[in-house]
């Protein structure tokens, strides 16, 4: 009888078990996600990295750029404009490739009924999965990469940088070959709302950029890069690749966050950066900056790395004070600078140079709304491309730097490639030049030392100083 009554009980608690397991799931919050998710919040995180702003002293590898390349200056805190900084990459590869990553994978596991669906979906997870690694890349030099994803391995190797950029260049390439034009991808999408055309056009642009990004250091790299992207680049800005924001929180730019919801009294227009749109009474100052206080039509920038009151300058303009401002990740103005460029190197088949870079200057000013003003900005003697100052690399640079405002990212690594505008670093600068490297985060120093000390050595030291392999000039 007593064998019974045991067989019954074991019987009853194996029968019931099922029941306070089920019982144990959290209904009201989601273990599982569509792919979508994960790759709308990549999205939504990079626009966060590339357009918030910091005073430097901790920031994400992209959002003191501004700083470095003085379009703006900080006039509070001084620490991101003297290079006084460290830099993390924990928000990128956590908030950014983990979820591209993921958004993979549950592809992969349940793939659409549509074999086609899938594989746009799949190639446009990598086109953001290289635009992010590229930009790491471009800031760093060696970076995890190979490695970076793998839950196991908390101290991943880094692998070689212009290894990582090769790689990068093939993977894109075949992305933007693998998509299908006439099949859907996702329901929608928070860059391109799905639509496959106009990812191409992203990729291919992303490939423009990335062939000249490395064409001192690898020509033959670089050209067939460049030549396999013409056909599907931005024709207008209709194309731009930028996340257009919501009005209310949490899906608002990043910028206002800090600027209005922060109600930041630091940040101004630097006097370099002012001065050369004020010497060319550029239109797009009053889009960009505001007028100082009490003043009527006066732009004013303050000089890099001091502290100096903040209502003597011109803050930012109104426009980044809205919480639905888009973030550009790549521009038509960009495409056809870098067209320019093309035509003056002789690649591809591009000519008139003059025509791309005026294109260029017209995609800013109509990006801006200021179509009508850019013929007047145009027939400046020192705009107009047959009579400005200098070499076409300053043409190029110069300009190029001005309509990459509130892309600061994008600017640094322009003027660190095209070595214009001429910068000099602040008084009392940690470094006594303008960086050309970030330097790695503090804390692979000691959680990934033997990596980090190898990869440092790799590139030629962990120093702002350190030139990476693609800037050769």
């Amino acid at each position: 009888m007593k064998n019974y009554i045991v067989i019954f009980l074991i019987a009853l608690f194996f029968s019931c078990s099922g029941d306070l397991e089920d019982m144990n799931v959290d209904v009201k919050n989601a273990t599982e996600a569509p792919a979508e998710n994960f790759f709308n919040n990549a999205v939504k995180n990079m626009s966060d990295l590339l357009s918030g702003i910091t005073y430097g002293a901790n920031g994400n590898p992209f959002n003191t750029t501004r700083l470095l390349v003085q379009q703006i200056s900080s006039v509070t805190y001084n620490e991101g404009t003297t290079y006084y900084s460290n830099f993390t990459w924990d928000n990128v590869y956590l908030g950014v490739l983990i979820n591209l990553d993921q958004s993979a994978q549950v592809i992969e596991a349940t793939p659409p009924t549509n074999a086609t669906v899938a594989a746009n979906q799949l190639a446009i997870i990598e086109i953001m999965t290289v635009f992010t690694y590229a930009k790491l890349v471009e800031s760093f030099g060696d970076i995890p990469y190979s490695q970076a994803l793998d839950y196991d391995n908390i101290s991943p190797a880094y692998d070689a940088d212009e290894v990582i950029y090769e790689d990068l260049i093939s993977r894109l390439t075949t992305a933007i070959n693998t998509l299908d034009e006439g099949q859907a991808s996702w329901s929608q999408d928070i860059l391109y709302n799905g639509d496959v055309t106009g990812w191409k056009k992203f990729g291919s642009s992303l490939l423009l950029q990335m062939g000249m990004r490395v064409i001192d250091a690898d020509a033959t790299l670089g050209t067939q890069a460049i030549t396999a992207a013409l056909p599907n680049v931005f024709t207008s800005n209709a194309d731009v690749a930028q996340v257009e924001h919501l009005e209310s929180q949490p899906n608002t730019a990043e910028l206002w966050t800090d600027l209005a919801v922060g109600n930041r009294r630091d940040f101004v227009g630097c006097e370099p950066f002012v001065d050369y749109m004020n010497a060319l009474e550029d239109p797009r100052r009053a889009v960009f900056f505001q007028e100082v206080d009490g003043t009527d039509g006066v732009y004013l920038g303050s000089p890099s790395g001091l502290a100096v009151t903040y209502f003597d300058y011109s803050r930012f303009g109104t426009l980044f004070y809205q919480p639905a401002t888009p973030v550009i990740f790549m521009d038509y103005s960009t495409v056809e600078f870098l067209l320019a460029e093309a035509a003056e190197r002789g690649i591809g088949g591009v000519a008139d140079a003059a025509g791309h870079y005026t294109e260029a200057i017209r995609a800013s000013f109509g990006y801006y709304g200021l179509a009508d003003s850019a013929d007047a900005y145009l027939a400046n003697p020192d705009v107009d491309y047959a009579t400005a100052p200098g070499t076409w690399e300053e043409k190029i640079g110069m300009q190029k730097w001005v309509a990459l405002f509130n892309q600061g990212l994008e600017a640094w690594t322009e003027y660190r490639r095209l070595d214009y505008p001429v910068l000099e670093a602040p008084p009392l600068s940690f470094v006594p030049t303008v960086p050309v490297r970030l330097t790695y985060p503090i804390s692979e120093q000691t959680l990934n030392q033997a990596n980090y000390e190898s990869a440092a050595s790799s590139v030629g030291g962990d120093l702002m100083t350190t030139k990476l392999f693609w800037d050769v000039n």
